[in-house]
């Protein structure tokens, strides 16, 4: 059957299966709907598609598609939709009439033969003739490949990907070398390497295959928090992933261990304080290493750029402190004042309300007033924005501190120092092991760095828990004082526990039930003016339900604007209740379709201008400095013509994505809790429902709220809540950092 690909109703990127209308050319403009693998079939296209015919009790008569190709269309009316179709790059509607009008039945002979004869075409200049043939050549290569990756099952948006990165060498990498698409292309994991090693012959029992089996099952441990694996669960978990003998298993493992490029071994103590042999993929080995050294360097270095502090009359500086800023410190924060100013690596922690952002303040004032140079940081937009608020001095995020560049270096670094005597870092608890490292790496011998955070939320998405090890072994911080309320925490690294409540904050709701969650106790949920659980054991109405309240009931209630100011925060991303169904839920209730509103399907995604979306993986090449893994931004233009929508990102910069990258982003309506970390905002929403049963652990609940400034609102189940509360998260993470940096002291 031939016909026009009209529209595309729906798209499963993962596995390729299309639902799809078609112009068949009968009249009548009766569309057809056909089904199947149609990847890479973009609408305006000419397709000859071979199938069978079928029923489908809900929509009637369709068409399954087992295989197609594309057949260039003959006819002007034909060439005109085409082209107009936002196929290729540059061409719209509008200067597709101007073309087919100009060329006639020619035009497509032109674009593939002549392309320079396009600037015959009035209103194209030489700028656009140029990217038109490129996008058709580009177009054109793309579509070999794709008819190559067909018979895999690889979706569009890896095959365009799989093309960017090699070019014209795509197939024969394809055939050859399949998994060296895991580690080269993002988005491509072992299992669809395995699924293309298959199917274009590689043995099952291939070393090939084992050897990269067993760094996929590193790498999705580090996705899971991990820097290692004990080698016996390495192993067991290889031979269940690839189904071969254990013996392969182990001669594959002691080759990786003998390539330097491959895995560390290392013997390390266990939770048990018995030796384990520690298996790393080795940047994980090298940044652990180098960030235990490199904080007990900074701890033990002979120059200090902050010496007026050594001999400082803390009274009187603690007086004009309170003078300045209009409040007295705490002893506790006294204690951490000092602790920041005295010490070349300090840690301040504490929960809600009790006094961390204030400490920072006065932290920043006294080092100011001695002329020291002060560099303010936080792992996200969001949290440096707060920061520089709180301090009246601008901050950034790490990643732009640091000028992170493609491929990951930083443009400082141990040869390069930042210019800083004081370096703070706010939300610490974010700080993953490879980012914490490449921070540490670029503070200057000498200076002081504080790092701040409450260590009792989730740990860093990233693999380790910098700020945990930091604060496990070791003996008394110095200068740490008990009285009040504030602790010193027996940690390798000097640091501070602020545990008082300020009494302004205890009429919060939100930071009073934030304390009783992390102490194991039910939060209160009647009689408070900014904490509210909306009761539903069902899961799915609970969905629905949490929808209405963030979509309807806050804005109605409290005037809060539902894109901005609302935030719902999911246990998990599956699910009724989880955060990839209900963004599609929001979606419709805040940006609904409308006539005059653009959008772009991607994937099972439309996007549209308005949108609120959050980048989903570290691009060191877009922006000013790369836009990073849960930087959040609104969809301000959509431009179906350059085929490119704008995202303004909370951090005040407009970023241009083409459309086949629009899998970078994802709806941020509603966003798993992990995702949230760094993150504050007026009101948060958070289904809690026994759907998401394995999720429901205490610092996963205290972590969202305490993302909250002004209400909380719960809704689900008083089971799944209780679950929440008395569940503390099972094991700590296998990190052998503090380990190091007891060993180093």
């Amino acid at each position: 059957m031939e016909g026009v690909l009209e529209r595309i109703t729906y798209a499963n990127e993962e596995t390729g299966y299309t639902v799809a209308r078609v112009d068949t050319g009968r009249g009548a403009g009766d569309l057809l709907t056909v089904v199947g693998a149609l990847l890479g079939a973009q609408p305006g296209e000419s397709l000859r598609m071979e199938g069978r015919w079928g029923s489908h009790p809900q929509y009637g008569k369709q068409f399954t598609v087992e295989n197609y190709t594309t057949v260039l269309p003959a006819t002007i009316q034909g060439i005109r939709r085409y082209l107009g179709s936002g196929l290729i790059k540059g061409i719209g509607p509008r200067i597709a009439d101007r073309i087919t009008e100009h060329f006639g039945t020619d035009t497509l002979d032109v674009i593939e033969k002549e392309p320079g004869r396009l600037i015959e075409v009035p209103g194209l200049g030489p700028k656009r003739t140029k990217m038109i043939g490129a996008a058709w050549e580009e177009q054109k290569a793309i579509k070999e490949v794709m008819v190559f990756l067909q018979g895999v099952g690889v979706s569009t948006s890896i095959a365009v990907r799989i093309y960017k990165k090699y070019g014209d060498a795509s197939i024969s990498v394809v055939r050859n070398q399949p998994y060296r698409l895991a580690a080269d292309v993002w988005g491509i994991g072992f299992l669809t390497a395995d699924r293309i090693a298959q199917a274009v012959g590689i043995p099952h029992d291939s070393p090939d295959r084992v050897k990269a089996g067993l760094q996929y099952a590193l790498s999705q441990s580090t996705d899971q928090g991990h820097c290692f694996l004990p080698e016996e669960r390495l192993i067991a978990d290889a031979v269940k992933l690839l189904q071969v003998d254990t013996g392969l298993v182990i001669d594959c493992l002691g080759e990786l261990a003998d390539d330097p490029e491959g895995v560390v071994r290392e013997q390390v103590p266990g939770s048990d304080g018995e030796p384990v042999t520690a298996v790393y993929l080795v940047p994980f080995h090298r940044a652990e290493i180098s960030l235990a050294g490199r904080l007990t360097r900074l701890m033990r270095s002979d120059g200090d750029r902050m010496p007026a502090f050594g001999d400082v009359d803390w009274d009187k500086a603690l007086a004009w402190l309170a003078r300045r800023t209009g409040a007295e410190l705490a002893p506790e924060q006294q204690a951490a004042v000092r602790l920041a100013l005295t010490q070349k690596v300090a840690v301040l922690t504490g929960g809600p309300g009790c006094g961390k952002s204030f400490t920072v303040r006065s932290v920043v004032e006294l080092a100011r007033a001695k002329k020291a140079k002060v560099v303010l940081a936080a792992p996200t937009g969001r949290a440096a924005k707060r920061l520089s608020e709180l301090t009246g001095a601008d901050a950034s995020t790490v990643h732009r501190l640091l000028e992170l560049k493609p491929g990951g270096d930083a443009a400082y670094d141990a040869d390069r120092p930042l210019d800083a005597d004081l370096v703070v870092v706010d939300e610490a608890s974010m700080l993953d092991l490879l980012l914490a490292n490449k921070l540490v790496k670029a503070v200057p011998p000498g200076a002081h760095l504080l790092l701040v955070g409450d260590v009792d939320q989730l740990p860093s998405v990233g693999a380790g828990e910098v700020l945990r090890d930091l604060l496990a072994g070791g003996g008394a911080a110095p200068g740490a004082s008990d009285r009040g309320g504030g602790r010193a925490t027996g940690g390798t690294v000097p640091s501070v526990r602020l545990t008082r409540i300020f009494r302004q904050a205890q009429q919060s709701g939100v930071v009073t039930n934030a304390h009783r969650i992390n102490s194991g106790v039910p939060p209160l949920t009647t009689g408070l003016k900014d904490f509210f659980l909306f009761a539903e054991e069902d899961t799915e109405a609970a969905g629905r339900l949490t929808v209405d309240v963030a979509a309807h009931r806050i804005p109605a209630k409290f005037g809060l604007d539902p894109r901005r100011d609302v935030q719902v925060l999911a246990p998990m991303h599956r699910g009724p209740a989880g955060a990839g169904a209900l963004n599609g839920l929001l979606q419709q209730a805040v940006t609904p379709a409308r006539p005059d509103l653009p959008e772009r399907r991607f994937g099972g995604r439309v996007f549209r201008v308005g949108d609120k979306v959050t980048q989903i993986r570290n691009n060191y090449d877009k922006g000013r400095n790369g836009v990073f893994n849960g930087t959040v931004g609104v969809v301000t233009a959509l431009d179906t013509v350059e085929q490119r929508l704008t995202v303004l990102t909370d951090e005040d910069e407009e970023v241009p994505y083409d459309f086949d990258e629009l899998d970078e982003l994802a709806h941020a309506y509603a966003v798993t809790i992990h995702r949230s970390q760094g993150s504050e905002y007026p009101a948060v929403v958070i289904p809690v429902t026994t759907g998401a049963w394995m999720m429901l652990q205490r610092n996963l609940l205290y972590t969202a709220v305490t993302r909250a400034k002004r209400l909380v609102v719960l809704v689900g189940s008083r089971k799944a809540l209780g679950q929440a509360v008395r569940t503390v998260s099972a094991g700590r993470r296998c990190t052998a950092l503090d380990h190091r940096l007891a060993a180093a002291m």
